[in-house]
């Protein structure tokens, strides 16, 4: 049962019973009832009784099937042509009908047969069986046709009738399958176009432009055999509608039957709901269509994106390590070709570029459904191409400058010579005399007149307008020269003082005395310093660098505020911060990428030396982990969201608190990532990767990089917050720097806290480490010898202090040199309390930075001198948070 009420239920076509409607037992002439009734006839058909049962129901229920639902509800009426037959045709032909007729009746209308005796059995047979044949309306006798047109006009009747109806049997046939066929053909040709929409909404776009071109073409055509069956069945319908029409075309007097109006509405409705169909699937494939295209669009968009991306990259990869300023005329005359050269390759990138970046634009401006994917890369692309741009500018600017100075250092150079030639050729006999004196003055005064033309009035002046562009060699150089400027310019003021003396009138003979050659004062070459604001932060250079950078130190240890030569708004500090940062990210990666991984790289295993195998996370330490802290999806994306709302930076640095303790864990693996560095860093396998990255510094420089970096962080905050006193954000900003400045003093400590010996207990267990550091210490004990033995000791120990917060360990400093290298401090594990045992006196007589921490009832004591008063109250400070906070637990 299931299944059958699953099956499509069609209905009868002409098609199915052609063979049947062909026998023309039962006919729909198209004639109605005074009331519109339809009208079926049943002709005379010697057959009739023999038609099979089936054959019988399904002609007439498709023949009460065709007319409208308003002309069938009113009734059909039923003529029975039996003239020529006899009683029984005409019983069984009610008979039947009575028992098999699924519309609704109205009339039966009987021709009866014709003879006397059939007539007259006739009129005895309806009397005596009309309730045998049960039906519920009229069964109307008549004798003659012209007793029918008493009932239906002629016009609605057929010749065979009497009437004038035009009826041709096998043109209704053709006309009934052919509005059939036709309603069939716009059903199959609209479940078509609804398939093919369906397919195209599921459609997935391709990542792809070959694909999305095949995917674009292979619719394109199907649309194409779409619309010409479209085609075919609209020319199908006008075809069938001229066809029906025939009849009213060809004589103006003709009038189309019922019947005949409704066929033609019906292929009207068929041709409209064809013309609503393809109108919907045009919208639909409009839309679709366009769709396909710009994807097509976005994909050749992409493509050249990433080739255009590609040649940028390489471009400022480029550019990047064109960092050369030049030691010389020459050598910068070189370079300035060569970024010329860097400049004409990068024109075509860059007219592509901005040209992909245009058609982007372009394509945004379409109303492109991919505006979010397009307008990014072409951010990217302006951004890069804009870089570049500024970046040329400021090498030929830098470039320029070290070009003038170079010539100018070379001009002071040559003018010092000549000076010096000048001096050296004025003979000492010739300037004895007056006029001797007076022409080596002349001589002297033209010279120094040709100072100007070099901007050699001020050197120092000059000298400190390249400071900007300064190397280190450069600077040594520039301070060489200015440093003979001086010394030439020191011999000529000594030279003009003599030769005044000379020249003055003398009262008395002048005895020529010759001098004592004159010599250049001997002086030493001014100290070459570090560019202020700049902390460089090694971990070989001990933990010293580390509290210098957090006081504000250099490396020399001076105390000092950092200061820069150029107070930039706070725009620009972020500016930078981020600039570096990026820098940052990419050596980081370039290191992963060309160092860490390349030693998994089965090519190269074969260079890696052995005591280097399996070494990789002692080497690289937890860099990994720093770059994906750093990269470009959370630290350096947050960073760069605050270059509109420099504000917010102080916010960055509070929320990565927790995750810049990294930096800890880093710091303290660096000892052992330099001493394997040592043992292995000249192998060929490190040389052959610098040479792969093309990096002018080898890799130890560049693991140095995360240390450097905490650093400059503490640097920038200190810059933002001078330019942003007492404005809004300034308390966020200093707790930022207090931040950093507690995450370097956490790595200056765990930098000492790995360096102890001798402890047999875990040092993790032992708590947070809350402070270190050196004290002069001595010790009183009650019991008896070591009493006399500690009192004894009047010079005091040398301690280096860790204070836990569970105890406090006394270790003796020591600093050792390693393979030549610098020396690196270690603590020798000495003595430890419990801080749950000790008590504290703060103040001693007689000086003020002593404290005590005594144990076990004052039973040892240990008096602790700080080198200041400030670092005794920071020690006695937190000593005394930890007995606080233990008093309260135990409470």
């Amino acid at each position: 049962t299931d299944e059958i009420m699953q099956q499509e239920i069609r209905p009868l076509v002409a098609v199915d019973i052609i063979e049947q409607l062909h026998r023309q037992f039962a006919i729909l002439s198209g004639g109605r009832g005074k009331d519109g009734a339809p009208i079926i006839t049943f002709p005379e058909f010697a057959g009739f009784s023999d038609i099979p049962d089936e054959d019988f129901l399904n002609v007439v229920t498709y023949l009460t099937s065709i007319p409208s639902l308003e002309a069938a509800s009113i009734g059909f009426i039923i003529i029975i042509d039996r003239r020529r037959d006899k009683w029984s045709a005409v019983k069984a032909s009610l008979t039947r009908i009575a028992g098999a007729f699924p519309g609704n009746l109205q009339l039966v209308f009987v021709l009866r047969p014709s003879r006397f005796i059939q007539r007259t059995i006739a009129d005895i047979g309806i009397k005596l069986y009309r309730d045998d044949f049960k039906m519920k309306v009229p069964i109307i006798m008549l004798n003659s046709v012209s007793d029918l047109h008493g009932y239906i006009d002629k016009s609605q009747l057929t010749r065979e009738l009497g009437g004038t109806l035009e009826y041709g049997h096998s043109q209704w046939i053709h006309h009934r399958t052919a509005i059939e066929n036709f309603a069939m053909t716009v059903k199959t040709t609209a479940q078509m176009l609804q398939t093919f929409g369906t397919d195209l909404a599921e459609t997935e776009l391709p990542n792809d432009v070959q694909c999305t071109e095949e995917l674009l073409s292979a619719h394109t055509d199907h649309h194409s055999k779409l619309k010409d069956e479209l085609k075919l069945a609209v020319k199908q319908g006008a075809t069938l509608l001229t066809c029906i029409r025939e009849p009213v075309t060809r004589s103006a007097n003709s009038k189309l039957s019922p019947d005949e109006l409704e066929n033609v509405a019906t292929v009207e409705r068929l041709l409209a709901q064809l013309d609503e169909t393809e109108k919907a699937f045009d919208q639909f494939w409009t839309k679709h269509h366009l769709k396909l295209e710009q994807c097509l669009q976005l994909r050749h968009f992409e493509h050249d994106f990433r080739e255009v991306k590609l040649a940028l990259d390489s471009l400022m990869e480029g550019q990047a390590g064109f960092t050369d300023i030049g030691d010389s005329v020459t050598r910068v005359e070189h370079l300035l070709r060569e970024q010329k050269q860097l400049e004409e390759k990068g024109q075509e990138p860059l007219e592509k570029a901005q040209s992909l970046a245009l058609h982007g634009e372009q394509l945004i401006q379409n109303n492109h459904y991919a505006v979010d994917s397009i307008r990014p890369k072409c951010v990217e692309l302006r951004r890069i191409c804009d870089d570049f741009t500024n970046e040329t500018k400021k090498k030929y600017d830098i470039l320029g400058k070290s070009l003038e100075l170079h010539k100018q250092l070379d001009k002071a150079s040559q003018w010092c010579e000549a000076g010096i030639y000048l001096l050296a050729s004025q003979a000492v006999d010739k300037c004895q005399s007056q006029e001797g004196a007076e022409t080596a003055l002349v001589e002297i005064e033209k010279f120094l007149v040709t100072a100007k033309e070099h901007q050699l009035s001020n050197p120092k002046e000059f000298y400190n307008q390249f400071d900007m562009i300064l190397t280190p060699e450069i600077k040594a150089n520039a301070q060489r020269i200015l440093q003979k400027l001086e010394d030439v310019q020191e011999m000529f003021d000594k030279r003009q003082v003599s030769l005044k003396k000379l020249a003055a009138k003398q009262t008395r003979p002048v005895q020529p005395v010759a001098p004592h050659p004159e010599s250049s004062p001997k002086r030493a070459s001014p100290k070459i310093t570090r560019p202020a604001g700049v902390v460089c932060l090694s971990v070989h250079a001990g933990v010293q660098s580390l509290s210098n950078a957090r006081e504000g130190r250099g490396q020399d240890g001076v105390t000092g505020s950092i200061q820069r030569c150029v107070f930039f708004p706070s725009y620009h500090i972020i500016n930078e911060l981020i600039e570096t940062e990026r820098v940052y990210v990419e050596e980081l990666q370039s290191i992963i990428e060309g160092y860490a991984s390349e030693m998994d790289n089965p090519n190269l295993v074969h260079l890696i030396p052995s005591a280097l195998q399996n070494k990789k996370e002692i080497l690289f330490g937890n860099l990994p982990e720093i770059y994906e802290f750093h990269n470009r999806q959370i630290f350096l994306k947050e960073i760069e969201n605050c270059i509109e709302n420099p504000e917010l930076l102080a916010r960055c640095f509070l929320k990565r608190k927790e995750d810049l303790q990294i930096y800890e864990k880093y710091c303290q693996n660096k000892p052992r990532s330099e001493a394997l560095w040592r043992q292995c860093g000249d192998s060929i396998f490190f040389q052959e990767c610098q040479r792969k990255l093309d990096h002018k510094l080898s890799l130890d420089a560049y693991l140095l990089k995360p240390v450097q970096r905490i650093t400059k962080y503490q640097l920038l905050l200190k810059e933002m917050l001078k330019c942003s006193k007492n404005s809004e954000g300034t308390a966020e900003l200093e707790e930022a720097l207090a931040t950093m400045l507690d995450i370097i003093k956490s790595v200056n400590d765990s930098m000492h806290q790995i360096a102890i010996t001798g402890y047999e207990g875990d040092v993790s267990e032992l708590g947070k480490l809350l402070m270190q550091g050196s004290f002069n210490v001595w010790t009183d004990h009650k019991k008896g010898h070591n009493k006399v033995k500690d009192l004894a000791r009047f010079k005091p120990m040398q301690r280096h202090l860790f204070l836990y917060t569970k105890m406090l360990l006394f270790c003796k400093k020591r600093e050792e040199n390693t393979d030549g290298h610098e020396k690196t401090a270690s603590y020798s594990f000495k003595n430890s309390l419990k801080m749950s045992t000790v008590g504290i006196t703060e103040n001693v007589k007689g000086d003020n930075k002593k404290f005590e921490i005594w144990y076990n009832g004052r039973e040892e004591v240990y008096i602790i001198q700080a080198s200041s008063v400030e670092l005794k109250n920071t020690w006695i400070s937190e000593i005394r948070k930890v007995l606080t906070g233990q008093l309260e637990a135990c409470r």
